[in-house]
Formats: structure tokens, C-alpha cells, sequence
């Protein structure tokens, strides 16, 4: 059998339940990867996929099964166990300490020595340098983690598990934040990894990329494999129907709905922050109307973030000049509570530290800012929040209990209970930020759903995301920010990826003019 076709990892009848919430997360999986091919696993939030791989990696324990590695049983019982076999994970949320700078994340624990005590920053700055440039994931060695973009910090993830020898690489949704561009560099870079002898498991939700990159994809649902197919025997759709076990549309359909009076206005709105050479926002304009949806695309870096914190309420950075007009009433100032009672809701990018409490239960979370209406005689109503909450897990589709801590629930899961808190409000505004990001085709779908609903009930929305597909997808109007200004507005009328890629880029930008006319229209 030929070399590239040998065996490197089985994972044979691998089981998994979590005692605290009786959840069979892995159920028999049996998993085979070749050496030096990239393989994909999928499926819906909670199949097992993420489960299964941090088994792998020393994270967690299976209760039985086996797993060979290069032909021989081994045991594997902590992330030390799978550094010795040479296996690195990349998580989708990433484990870098900000305070350290590239090179310092990089060698952490490996660090190279001066007479054999000291550290030697220089020979690691030195040995970080000509790992980038060996593999194509050049990364300024000096550069704070802080300072990144997100492509950059994934760079980083990917050196630190290359220096530290590992031959298998485990991706972790890898893609979730990155533009066309830098997804297209970091496939050349996967790639390239392959042929020189590594091998790679991707998990991740895009079937689009799973066809372009994979060799082979291994289907699960429900803790289960289902199917493990060569991809280029595979299609777009039939993948989604094993993931499903349905039918699934794979498309949005938005009604027409003819957009109404100004709900928000964003007047020559500037943040500077002190230490920045120039502001993270700079003399943003914009208007949004009822029964619009208006997105905002960028790289991660360049604003978004910072936009959504200032709208919200939640800008702790630095200071706000210019107007945000709700209304008419300049906001630019106002608490987060004050602009829930003038009729803004909120879903944040950071589901777990932002949009919900995570320590308390499902039921507490549904009602955070309800519950002032569900007290009588000066206590919680029990049996009124228990059908409030009940309701919402049923036109949710919440797979949780009431009682169920939010930390234990599935990331779709926690997305469905931010949604049911906020759009049972029947908001005027609603702000929305990454959607989608680390769902699966089944909870997207109902996510879009849901915002195209908002907008066909007259709700204005603003859809701030890096993710070029469901902004082209769900806007009418698209803004690109780069450098914390809009670079282009435009209608959505068969837009083109790529080329909001090349703005997102800083590769291309309209005139002032044409800025200003699509952004106040």
C-alpha cells in the first residue's frame, strides 16, 4: 500500500457521556485518518465532533474505546501524552496570553536557554521568524498578541504547535473568522503542510470549504458517525443531508419588505483612545430604517468591535465624539438600560462572557431582563417564569432543560436562548453581531430565520459579521470598514465575495461621494 494511503490514527468504538447532564456525547465512533491527507469531520452542534478530538488530544477521558496510533494502542490521558505522539490542537477559541508577545506564545514551555538558565528572547524571536517563513504563516515574532487580527492569532496557534513537533494537526472551526482572502492563504498553507508529510483533521461547519480542501470527510450526528466519504465523491447537499437526516435549503429567502423611517442615524461617530496613533473609529456615518437590514463587514481589527461596544452601551475603550441617534436622541452616551427601554435589543458576538450568564441556569438567563415583570409580593413569580421559560425552549427549539446550567449547553444552544431573551422583545432596533459563528447549517438556518422575521415585522437591524456569506446573504445594504472607516457602501444586488473581500482588504476603496450616498440613503 502506498505510503500516502497508510493509516495514522483509528479511533475504534470511542464512548462518552457527561454524568452531570447525561448527555452521550460520543456514542461507538469509530474515526480513521490516513497519514498525510486532510480530513474533515462534521456535523450539527453537539454531534460529537469536538468531544471526540479533545479525547484525542488528552482533554478529556473516553469511558471506553481504543485508539492506535501508527499501528500501536495508545493511552491517552493528558495534553502532555498527545504532545509526545506529536498531536497539536488549534481551538476555535483561542489559548494565547495576550500580555506575552508572537515569539513568548509561541515557545511557551520550550523556551530556548541562555548558558543553559536564561531566556533567550533573541534566538526565540530568531527561531519563530524562520518557522513563518518555512511554512508561509509569517508573523512579526515581536508583535503583541493584542495587536493581531484574528488571522494572525490563528497564525500564532498553528507555530506554536508546528514548534513544539507535532506531524498531526487538529483544527478546531478554522475558518469561522477569517475573510476570502486570508481563507484562500490558509488553505495554500494547509496544502503545503500536507505535502511535506503532516497530517490534518479539520472540524468545521462550511461545506463549501470542506469540498475545496478535504481529501475525506467523516459525517456525525447525534455522537454518532454516520458516513465517511472521499469528498471529491461527495456534494455540498448530500453532506448536509447526512449531518440532518433531512432535507436541508442551504439558501435565504427574504421577502420584500419596502424600508420605512430612520430608526438610527450615526453622525461623523469617532473613537479615540489614547496610546492609538489614529482613531479605532473615524467620522462613521450611516442610517438605518425600518424593515432593513443593514450590514457591516470587516476583518477583525478593524472596528467592528469597537462599533458594536459604542452602539450598545458596552465602549469602555476611550472616548466617542460625533452622534448615534435613536430616533433622534443622540445615544452616544447612554447606558445599556436605557437603550433597552427606548427599544434596542442585543445579541453579541461573545455568546458565553457577553450574552449570557454562564454559571446560571437556562431559565434565569431567558428572563435576565424580564424579570422585574415577574415579581409578585415582592418575589419571583416561580410558576409564571416556568411557562415564560417553557415557552421560549418550544418556539426555540432549546435542547435544555430549565435547570440546566448555560455553560453545559451546546454553542447553538446558547446562541437560541440569547435569541429567545431578545427577540421576544419585539425590539425596534436590534443590534447582532457573528450570528453564526461556530453553528451548524441547522442552527444558521434558524438564526436567519429569525432576523429575516425582525426585519419583515418592521425591526431595523444592523449585522455586524466577518462572515461574507450571511452578510451577502441577509443584507439590503453593506458597508465594508477597514481601519475603522467605511471604505464602500453598497446595495445588495449580486454582490460579490470576493471583491468585499478586496475592500475588507484596504485593496480598494470608493470615492467619499459614493460613501456617503449609499451609507445615508
Amino acid at each position: 500500500m502506498p505510503t500516502e494511503h497508510a493509516v495514522l490514527l483509528e479511533m475504534e468504538n470511542i464512548h462518552k457521556t457527561y454524568e452531570g447532564n447525561n448527555v452521550h456525547a460520543n456514542k461507538g465512533v469509530n474515526l480513521s485518518v490516513r497519514r498525510e491527507e486532510i480530513h474533515a469531520i462534521v456535523g450539527e452542534n453537539g454531534a460529537g465532533k469536538t468531544t471526540l478530538m479533545k479525547i484525542l488530544c488528552g482533554l478529556e477521558h473516553a469511558d471506553e474505546g481504543e485508539i492506535r496510533f501508527n499501528g500501536e494502542p495508545v493511552t491517552i490521558h493528558s495534553a502532555h501524552d498527545a504532545d509526545r505522539l506529536e498531536i497539536g490542537m488549534v481551538h476555535q477559541h483561542f489559548c494565547l496570553f495576550d500580555g506575552f508577545n508572537v515569539a513568548d506564545n509561541v515557545v511557551l514551555a520550550r523556551e530556548p536557554r541562555k548558558n543553559a538558565l536564561f531566556y533567550d528572547r533573541v534566538d526565540a524571536a530568531k527561531e519563530v521568524a524562520a518557522l513563518g517563513a518555512k511554512y508561509n504563516l509569517s508573523v512579526d515574532p515581536k508583535a503583541s498578541i493584542a495587536s493581531l487580527s484574528v488571522g494572525e492569532k490563528q497564525r500564532v496557534e498553528i507555530l506554536r504547535i508546528l514548534y513544539r513537533g507535532s506531524k498531526l494537526l487538529v483544527l478546531d472551526e478554522p475558518t469561522a473568522l477569517l475573510t476570502e482572502q486570508e481563507i484562500k492563504d490558509f488553505f495554500v498553507t494547509l496544502r503545503q503542510l500536507k505535502s511535506l508529510g503532516y497530517t490534518i483533521i479539520i472540524i468545521t461547519h462550511k461545506l463549501d470549504e470542506v469540498l475545496d480542501i478535504s481529501d475525506r470527510v467523516t459525517v456525525m450526528r447525534n455522537g454518532e458517525v454516520v458516513d465517511c466519504c472521499v469528498t471529491a465523491d461527495c456534494t455540498k447537499q448530500g453532506i448536509a443531508r447526512l449531518m440532518v437526516g433531512k432535507e436541508v435549503l442551504l439558501r435565504v429567502d427574504k421577502p420584500l419588505v419596502e424600508p420605512g423611517e430612520t430608526v438610527l442615524s450615526l453622525k461623523e461617530l469617532t473613537l479615540t483612545v489614547p496610546g492609538f496613533s489614529h482613531p479605532l473609529l473615524n467620522e462613521i456615518s450611516l442610517s438605518i430604517r425600518e424593515g432593513e437590514i443593514f450590514g457591516m463587514a470587516g476583518v477583525a481589527g478593524n472596528g467592528l468591535d469597537d462599533l458594536e461596544n459604542v452602539l450598545t452601551g458596552m465602549n469602555s475603550r476611550g472616548t466617542v465624539s460625533g452622534e448615534v441617534l435613536f430616533h433622534g436622541v443622540n445615544v452616544s452616551h447612554a447606558h445599556p438600560s436605557e437603550l433597552r427601554k427606548m427599544g434596542m435589543a442585543y445579541v453579541p458576538a461573545d455568546r458565553l462572557q457577553r450574552g449570557t450568564s454562564a454559571e446560571l441556569r437556562l431559565s434565569d438567563n431567558v428572563i435576565l431582563v424580564e424579570h422585574h415583570a415577574m415579581v409578585r409580593a415582592g418575589l419571583l413569580h416561580a410558576r409564571g417564569i416556568l411557562e415564560f421559560v417553557k415557552e421560549r425552549i418550544l418556539n426555540y427549539d432549546i435542547r435544555g432543560r430549565h435547570s440546566t446550567p448555560v455553560a453545559q449547553l451546546s454553542g447553538g444552544n446558547i446562541q437560541r436562548v440569547v435569541l429567545s431573551r431578545e427577540f421576544s422583545r419585539d425590539p425596534e432596533l436590534l443590534v447582532i453581531s457573528e450570528p453564526t459563528w461556530g453553528l451548524d447549517i441547522v442552527s444558521s438556518e434558524f438564526v436567519y430565520q429569525k432576523i429575516i422575521e425582525m426585519r419583515s415585522n418592521r425591526s431595523a437591524v444592523l449585522l455586524i459579521s466577518a462572515n461574507l456569506d450571511e452578510v451577502v446573504a441577509l443584507s439590503d445594504r453593506v458597508a465594508v470598514i477597514y481601519r475603522g472607516e467605511i471604505v464602500a457602501v453598497f446595495e445588495n444586488k449580486n454582490l460579490d465575495r470576493e471583491s468585499l473581500g478586496e475592500y475588507m482588504l484596504g485593496l480598494e476603496r470608493q470615492s467619499a461621494e459614493e460613501i456617503l450616498n449609499g451609507a445615508m440613503a
